[in-house]
């Protein structure tokens, strides 16, 4: 597999021997050898890491504890816990600071026998009054192995007694604070080679960091230390040779530095975008799985930014036998995930990823970011081949966000926890224990004959047939090695419901009436279930995500109620997250325990990714209601934006404000993964606003911004798939689509519907009300010359570089002409 993008090795010169010896002496020298690949836990990138065939994250074996003082020496440990998850402790007679914090993940620590602070001033003083090092754990509230390192370590009297009398102890929800885990967690895979969650990392008082790793086992297990024993090496290195600890992660830190620096040359310009998207397909293609589709064998992530990119190469490359394999490509990997067990068929929306090749056995857990992309990514599947399958699964997963991630402020909460309590009972949750299903409780719930099929047939032998449903359970041992899912079912389309037809002699009709019955009862027990743990918080960056994804399935079903969805969370946003004072977005609010929605003291402001994603959504929303409030916020979020974060002198923006003194590296995202990266995302807004405002700088620094990241898009583009279709709409440029009709009207809105019927990634859609004071006329001029309605019919006007093609008031002609455009565009 390709060098991935923000995977990165330091300088391994002669200057850190000193280190490499120091690591021998913690360690002893049996345990110098590296575990080949890396072993991680819940980490949300579907193409960040290597991961060793043997590994399926916790379904196989715990991660691997990995700890370095420098990138030339280091140790893999394994768990040596291997039994299911307790839930996390709600009251032991402890009580620390992270009773105040209002993240569900803090909560969850608020009774550890462990002095916890959070993250901030109070912490550091601490630590530099004390002259003590700090001990960083990082994780979020739906992380398997974050529940298991608390459970054994956290909650331990003993190991709380030395953590709080020795360190100071920091948590960090790194879903609250990106900043603080992208600049720890860039060390640690440096320094090992891999890194995830629960992430643990040392530190000096001035928050330099000298040791790092994932998941530590308490105690020793042969010759693996355990977290006791490695705290206790620590502290002895501390006072006996701290000169040699810090030394080795301050060269660390400066190789970071060097080494994750994302500059334009002086006079650069982006790679040419046809060469940069054609090699970006060649490498998914090397990647690509052809019997269920997806870009690995396992485990399997959705990856919606390589098939939002595929789908946008086929739309420039219709012609092309490449452009018939990348739709071909993007619409298999869509309907086998639907189809897969990765997919919930009872209570709607996506699991986090698959652990086999063929989506059958997910991890549970549900993220809102996946639901948002993947709507998109489905509605953009029905634009391109008219199936309503994939319509309907954009439907299914808005369902299933409305329903079971929505607040009534309007804002979408962040995560379901995999892990739950099984219906049965007992203190240990399971791993899909809420979402799974027994042979005999389905036969139970679904008992009744079938009238005119096959004699002796009960809608379960259909329900069972169709999704795959066995006596013993339908999950591999290779994919339960703990048993958790022992006898359980996953649902899982097998057969299709011609084939169920055919085989109980029954129509096609009333197979689809009786697998939609039999999966409401099931969803009716699934509610008396227990509960999976569920995140509340409810971030700036994600909402974003989710209010795309709202916007554009509204906007091309034609869906009122999907649209009006959008707009509240846009107010949302606007209400809970945006500080007109300050002038600022805000990363992040919650919800009170009177299910309010509540701000902690500080709030945090927001970073990169939550603007870029908010203006993303905004431009989207505006495309699908056509209201100009929403292009006008949008305006004032990117020039904050660009104020707070761009790189004056090498263009692209940083990941958080260059002003904060706490942050040790200042970071470009450069990699699109389980979420595509802010400069990605920017790169194509700058080129929107520059099309609705007029503002030509904008154009401009989408230019600087992809010369900066010319390197990465002319080596390995597969790193950032998001960013070439950026790229893409540069060299294409966006047409304009203008509207000139009467809002809400008929015949403006059959134009409409035309334009959102189809995929046209480099477009902007105008509409033209002919009110000469209104935002977007004093912001384009050319539109007062465009709003004549022909024979007093609202017409469309198809403009490139603000020169338009002849009107037209037919939608179908207006279809043709946009069709024929996306023809044009393969020879330019």
């Amino acid at each position: 597999m390709l060098t991935l993008a923000w995977r990165r090795t330091a300088s391994t010169n002669s200057r850190a021997e000193p280190a490499r010896l120091l690591s021998v002496a913690f360690l002893g020298a049996e345990s110098r050898q590296q575990t080949p690949g890396c072993s991680v836990s819940g980490l949300r990138h579907s193409v960040t890491i290597h991961t060793p065939s043997s590994y399926r994250r916790r379904l196989l074996k715990p991660p691997a504890a990995r700890y370095c003082f420098s990138p030339s020496a280091c140790l893999s440990m394994a768990s040596g816990s291997e039994g299911p998850v307790v839930p996390p402790s709600t009251s032991n007679g402890h009580n620390n600071r992270l009773i105040k914090e209002r993240s569900p993940y803090l909560l969850q620590h608020a009774h550890n026998p462990v002095d916890w602070y959070p993250w901030g001033q109070d912490a550091f003083d601490k630590a530099k009054n004390e002259d003590k090092p700090i001990f960083l754990s990082v994780g979020y509230s739906t992380c398997h192995w974050c529940h298991v390192m608390e459970r054994e370590s956290f909650e331990d009297e003993e190991i709380g007694r030395i953590l709080s009398e020795n360190f100071v102890c920091i948590k960090v929800d790194r879903e609250e604070r990106p900043d603080v885990d992208k600049v720890y967690m860039t060390f640690v895979q440096a320094t090992s080679g891999g890194g995830g969650w629960p992430m643990s990392v040392w530190l000096t008082p001035d928050l330099r960091p000298f040791i790092g790793g994932t998941y530590f086992p308490p105690r020793d297990s042969g010759r693996r230390p355990g977290l006791k024993t490695i705290l206790t090496k620590i502290l002895e290195k501390w006072q006996n040779n701290r000169a040699a600890l810090e030394s080795s992660g301050e060269r660390v830190l400066e190789a970071l530095k060097k080494g994750t620096a994302v500059a334009a040359k002086p006079g650069e310009t982006p790679p040419l975008a046809p060469d940069v998207a054609s090699r970006c397909f060649q490498q998914l293609a090397h990647l690509y799985e052809d019997e269920y589709g997806g870009f690995r064998v396992a485990p399997k992530f959705p990856t919606p930014v390589n098939l939002m990119f595929l789908m946008s190469y086929w739309a420039v490359n219709r012609s092309t036998s490449e452009g018939a394999e990348a739709l071909q490509m993007t619409l298999h990997t869509l309907r086998m995930m639907a189809l897969g067990g990765i997919h919930d068929h009872v209570a709607q929306g996506f699991h986090r990823y698959s652990t086999d090749s063929s989506w059958h056995v997910p991890h549970f857990e549900k993220m809102l970011y996946d639901q948002a992309q993947l709507a998109a990514a489905y509605i953009t599947g029905y634009q391109v081949s008219g199936e309503q399958f994939f319509a309907d699964v954009a439907r299914d997963i808005l369902l299933y966000v409305s329903r079971d991630l929505s607040d009534k402020s309007g804002g979408f909460y962040s995560a379901e926890d995999a892990d739950s309590v099984p219906a049965s009972g007992g203190p240990e949750k399971r791993e899909g224990a809420f979402c799974v299903w027994t042979s005999s409780e389905v036969r139970e719930l679904l008992p009744d004959m079938v009238e005119g099929a096959t004699p002796g047939t009960t809608q379960a032998d259909i329900f069972m047939h169709h999704y795959g449903i066995k006596e013993q359970g339908n999950v591999d041992l290779e994919q339960d090695p703990h048993g958790e899912l022992q006898g359980q079912n996953v649902l899982i389309v097998r057969y299709s419901v011609e084939l169920i037809a055919a085989r109980f002699d029954i129509s096609v009709e009333k197979v689809n009436d009786l697998l939609a019955s039999a999966r409401t009862k099931l969803a009716e027990v699934r509610k008396s279930r227990p509960r999976p743990h569920l995140d509340t918080k409810m971030l700036a960056s994600w909402n974003g995500l989710m209010l795309s994804g709202y916007a554009r399935v509204g906007a091309v079903l034609g869906d009122k109620a999907l649209l009006e969805r959008a707009v509240q969370a846009a107010n949302f946003l606007k209400e809970h997250l945006w500080d007109a004072e300050r002038q600022s977005i805000l990363r992040s609010c919650y919800r009170s325990d009177d299910m309010e929605v509540e701000q902690i003291s500080s709030p945090i402001c927001g970073f990169l990714d939550d603007y870029a994603f908010v203006v993303c959504g905004l431009l989207d929303l505006y495309e699908a209601t056509l209201q100009t409030e929403w292009l006008e916020w949008a305006e004032e979020l990117q020039l904050r934006q660009d104020l707070l974060f761009w790189d004056a002198q090498d263009g692209a923006y940083f990941s958080s404000n260059a002003n904060d003194a706490t942050v040790l590296l200042q970071l470009k995202e450069d990699q699109d993964g389980a979420e595509p990266s802010a400069n990605s995302v920017s790169a194509f807004n700058l080129l929107r606003l520059s099309q609705y405002t007029g503002r030509t700088e904008w154009l401009q620094r989408s230019e600087q911004l992809l010369a900066a990241f010319s390197d990465r898009l002319t080596k390995i583009p597969i790193t950032l798939p998001e960013m070439v279709r950026g790229l893409m709409a540069q060299h294409y440029t966006l047409k304009q689509i203008v509207i000139a009709g009467q809002r809400d009207a008929p015949d403006t809105n059959s134009l409409l519907a035309v334009v959102n019927s189809l995929f046209l990634p480099h477009k902007v859609l105008i509409l033209a009300e002919g009110d000469e004071q209104s935002f977007l006329y004093q912001r384009l001029p050319f539109l007062s010359s465009l709003s004549t309605q022909q024979g007093g019919a609202a017409t469309a006007y198809v403009c490139q570089d603000f020169t338009c093609a002849l009107p037209v008031t037919d939608p179908q002609e207006l279809r043709r002409l946009l069709l024929d455009g996306h023809t044009e565009a393969q020879d330019d």
